[in-house]
């Protein structure tokens, strides 16, 4: 079919339209990539890994059966060679899907009929609002704009998003992309958001195939002369087993992910993309993972020429595969492969094992399968819809988190404060909302734009930046301030504070920003509103302290829709119910804690890390965030107060008088009764809210040594109560999945004693003990 002018020029217009959609869907087809087993591919259609009604599994032997070792080589990186002669054309592994279909890897493209694809907020943002269908909804539509683009040539189906590290260092540059410091939060986020990217997995089959990264204990890129490419970090078993490892864990366990990703670091003297124990034994072997275990981007280059862990390079391939690796992020492993091969480094067994783990998941997204399934349909017209953008604009409405309201300053009326002075140097801004490894954004609204929509507006940057390394703009932000009848500052971080191979060294506001506030504040006639962007925690206690600033919001990066967001929120259209997923540090804090020691619990002059381990002073503490109305806890029932617990094994390795307390490895968990929780949530104020229930617990004091924790969130539940009315919500607590420890071996166990669970300002305390 032609799709030149001349087969447009149709005197009716029906006709016209009619030709030129055809057109449109012929352009999306051709753009397609041509795999093994299209019905049009002649070489292959018949071959047996072609059959679609043969089980995956035969087929991707049937396959790999037919590859000579240099065609398996080429497929072991992430620009994966076509092999032409079965029809089988190059592939680029390399997508990215953060919070949004991104351009960052070579495997997405935005142009022609994909301009852009809906930006939502930064995954630091959207962690803050507790809400785990808001997580799933998301990955949903971030997977349906991937599929329509992977039907219009212009993207892959395999994504290296989410990021599950655990913000421990408020400096850490890439902590945005995190779902904060709690590792089960972190764990809910993954499992939630990879679900939504990959389908609700009937048949075996995927949408789109999610990775969770970095696998593990990574959360360094560059500080005080340390980066990621030579960084040991010598982390605890216990450590390891209760904070870094969960919520990679809970990726592959809960949320069945098709890949996860080892990091750049070291783990005690160990590349982990070269640790057997890492990857075969615990991420294939203990957790059971269904797919491919893949490199940061040329990290098997990086511990051979940069850690030097490796005499040969051909060493290095083999290291890294017999570990467990499938895939190379880079180069590295198509050019030495074959040589190790040739050493006896390495077998061409070795090789069909990492080749098998990536073709199943290729065969389990359909692509060997030609144009079929329920995703074939996808296309431009279900990118950036209206929903979608909606739902970026919902999900920063729900992150959104108020951190002061001095005399309920806030809402700001539009009929009280018609005119209002935005100050700042992110309250114009469109790429900052969208933090790192974004897309191109379908749209955007800044902070300017949205406040306009409610009020006139007197607009001043105050500084060039958020550097603001001069206070040349502060005399008109100081005069904008003075004339209207409210103010709005927007300050805060962007990529040139925070990112990746970017670690911040304090945790102040940069240059004069905390200068123009306090200026600003100062001139200003009505209130003052400051409004913070940034991924990591900021120290402003000089303005929760400042009687001139009425109320703060901390907005992270709020996507695509956050100026909209920000102003809704100002002007009461919607009432705020984001909570922090991180703990606020004050700046001398950072001054006690180099980045570089990885222990989370407190010892000697360490204070420790997060709401965990740290009892110290905060700024503001994690789970914090205020609504315009109240709400208050009850409990509807009376849980239980007493808990037996037991052993199909007591002995002295299980239990014993010095540690008080029974491995949960050897628990009978099946036997234990769950402790139904029915928690009644009372708003008693004047505005409808979210609230988000948390319950913690607190574990006994008992004879394990280097427990340290002062208290562990164990379940969290977002509710809509409106004004006036209850809700019930019901947490089940179960003995070995909520109120087990782990040991100083890295061993879970269940303490005997007292376990105090913590829900808002409720306590309700529950007596565990052995039965004998």
């Amino acid at each position: 079919m032609s799709c030149n002018k001349k087969s447009l020029l149709f005197g009716n217009k029906v006709v016209v339209i009619l030709v030129f959609l055809l057109c449109l869907v012929h352009s999306s087809e051709s753009l397609r990539p041509l795999f093994a087993c299209n019905p049009a591919n002649g070489l292959t259609r018949t071959l047996r890994f072609c059959r679609v009604n043969v089980p995956i599994h035969v087929r991707v032997q049937d396959l790999i059966g037919r590859l000579t070792l240099q065609e398996k080589i080429r497929l072991l990186v992430n620009n994966a060679a076509a092999v032409p002669r079965l029809g089988i054309g190059g592939y680029e592994w390399w997508s990215e899907a953060l919070h949004g279909v991104s351009d960052v890897g070579p495997g997405a493209k935005f142009g022609g009929a994909f301009p852009g694809a809906t930006s939502f907020p930064q995954v630091i943002t959207t962690a803050a609002s507790f809400n785990q269908s808001l997580w799933e909804e998301i990955g949903r539509v971030v997977s349906d704009e991937a599929r329509a683009m992977y039907n219009g040539g212009v993207a892959g189906l395999t994504y290296w998003s989410p990021n599950v590290n655990i913000l421990r260092d408020p400096r850490w540059g890439r902590g945005q992309e995190t779902p904060g410091e709690d590792p089960v939060v972190a764990g809910k986020y993954a499992a939630s958001y990879v679900r939504g990217l990959q389908g609700n997995g009937a048949g075996n089959r995927l949408k789109v195939a999610a990775c969770c990264k970095h696998y593990t204990a990574y959360d360094l890129d560059n500080w005080n002369g340390v980066d990621r490419f030579h960084f040991n970090a010598k982390v605890s078993k216990q450590d390891l087993e209760d904070t870094y490892n969960v919520p990679f864990k809970s990726c592959v366990y809960e949320g069945k992910v098709a890949s996860v990703m080892c990091s750049y670091n070291q783990v005690n003297g160990k590349p982990t993309c070269a640790d057997e124990n890492l990857l075969k034994n615990t991420i294939r072997g203990q957790w059971r993972l269904n797919g491919y275990i893949v490199s940061d981007c040329d990290s098997v280059d990086v511990f051979f020429n940069q850690q030097h862990y490796t005499t040969t390079p051909e060493e290095a391939a083999a290291a890294s595969i017999k570990a467990g690796l499938d895939l190379d992020c880079g180069p590295f492993l198509a050019i030495f492969t074959e040589g190790a091969v040739k050493k006896g480094l390495l077998t061409e067994y070795d090789v069909n094992l990492a080749l098998a783990n990536t073709i199943t998941v290729q065969m389990r997204l359909g692509m060997f399968d030609g144009n079929l399934g329920p995703y074939a349909n996808l296309g431009p017209r279900d990118v950036c819809t209206l929903a979608h953008r909606h739902l970026a604009l919902e999900a920063a409405h729900q992150g959104i988190v108020l951190l002061k309201n001095s005399g309920r300053s806030l809402p700001l009326s539009p009929r009280r404060h018609r005119t209002v002075a935005v100050i700042g140097p992110n309250s114009d801004v469109t790429e900052t909302m969208i933090g790192n490894y974004a897309g191109k954004a379908c749209t955007y609204t800044t902070p300017l734009q949205g406040i306009s929509r409610y009020a006139r507006t007197l607009h001043q940057a105050g500084c060039a930046g958020v550097a603001c390394r001069g206070n040349q703009g502060f005399g008109a932000a100081e005069a904008a301030a003075r004339e209207a009848e409210a103010t709005v500052l927007v300050m805060g971080l962007d990529q040139s504070i925070e990112a990746e191979t970017r670690d911040r060294t304090g945790l102040l506001l940069p240059g004069y920003q905390q200068e123009l506030v306090t200026r600003v504040a100062q001139a200003s006639k009505g209130p003052v509103i400051l409004v913070l962007m940034g991924g990591g925690p900021i120290d402003v206690s000089f303005a929760k302290n400042n009687p001139r600033v009425a109320a703060i919001i901390w907005a992270g990066y709020p996507g695509q829709a956050g100026g909209a967001a920000i102003a809704n929120i100002i002007f009461g259209a919607v009432n705020p119910g984001g909570k922090l997923p991180m703990t606020w540090y004050p700046q001398d804090y950072v001054a006690k804690v180099p980045m570089t020691i990885m222990a989370m619990r407190a010892y000697g002059n360490y204070p420790g890390r997060t709401y965990r381990f740290y009892k110290g002073p905060v700024v503001f503490p994690f789970g914090f965030g205020l609504s315009y109305t109240t709400f208050t806890h009850s409990l509807a029932q009376n849980p239980l107060a007493q808990l037996s617990v037991s052993s199909y094994k007591l002995n002295s390795a299980i239990f014993n008088s010095s540690s008080n307390s029974i491995k949960v490895s050897h628990a009978n968990c099946g036997t234990f009764p769950k402790v139904p929780l029915h928690v009644e949530v009372s708003n008693t104020g004047e505005f409808d809210g979210t609230h988000t229930v948390f319950v913690f617990v607190e574990p006994p004091k008992n004879g394990i040594k280097g427990l340290g924790v002062n208290k562990q969130l164990i379940a969290f539940e977002k509710v809509h109560v409106t004004a006036g009315a209850k809700r019930t919500v019901q947490v089940d607590v179960d003995a070995c999945k909520h109120l087990g420890v782990v040991d100083e071996y890295g061993r879970r166990r269940i303490p005997m004693g007292e376990h105090k669970l913590h829900i808002g300002d409720l306590k309700h305390t529950i007596l565990v003990q052995p039965q004998f």
